[in-house]
């Protein structure tokens, strides 16, 4: 079977229930960024591998992959609003809450803004945090036009602060201060 099927040459692309839509159509702009933050998650755990310390972060990393994944197929499809059908469970939501209670118990409250950066890992986490951020506010205008699973908008909103967790973590790991923003 051939990759390319040109069926979306003139601007429409196929949906999981068979319809068709046009590739600028909300629903294709809010898979599309959920799309784009998995990859970038991609990217951070090839900056992971060989390096121990990273290691539960890659696995928490890799669970994220899948259920964005989940997601993706979830919004791809405009037909799945039955309880049985929708794949975005609060379960999923359950899941980052406890990664984030977890690794956040290693760290020092904060009571002030920081700049994203720090180490490689953490800058490009940060990146993620805002694809993240924009997935969530493309589905938001999805569901301001078109039913889909609220769960998917929760989970949405706590990956942000996993990965802002995260980004934290990797560079406490890493004995890199986070830096304070600060008002010139």
């Amino acid at each position: 079977m051939k990759i390319y099927t040109k069926t979306g040459d003139k601007g429409d692309t196929g949906l999981t229930d068979g319809s068709r839509t046009l590739k600028s159509d909300l629903r294709i702009i809010a898979y599309g960024d959920v799309d784009e933050a998995n990859s970038h998650i991609g990217l951070i755990i090839s900056h992971f591998k060989g390096n121990s310390i990273f290691n539960d972060l890659e696995r928490i990393l890799l669970d994220i992959q899948h259920d964005l994944f989940v997601i993706g197929a979830e919004l791809a499809n405009p037909k799945n609003m039955k309880d049985d059908k929708m794949l975005v469970k609060k379960e999923m939501i359950t899941n980052i809450e406890s990664y984030i209670d977890k690794l956040e118990s290693d760290l020092a409250p904060i009571s002030y803004f920081i700049l994203p950066g720090g180490t490689t890992e953490s800058s490009l986490l940060h990146i993620c945090r805002t694809v993240i951020r924009r997935a969530e506010r493309s589905t938001v205008a999805l569901s301001n036009e078109q039913k889909i699973n609220q769960d998917i908008l929760v989970y949405l909103n706590r990956l942000s602060d996993l990965l802002f967790v995260l980004a934290r973590v990797t560079n406490k790991r890493q004995n890199c201060i986070d830096i304070p923003w600060k008002l010139k």
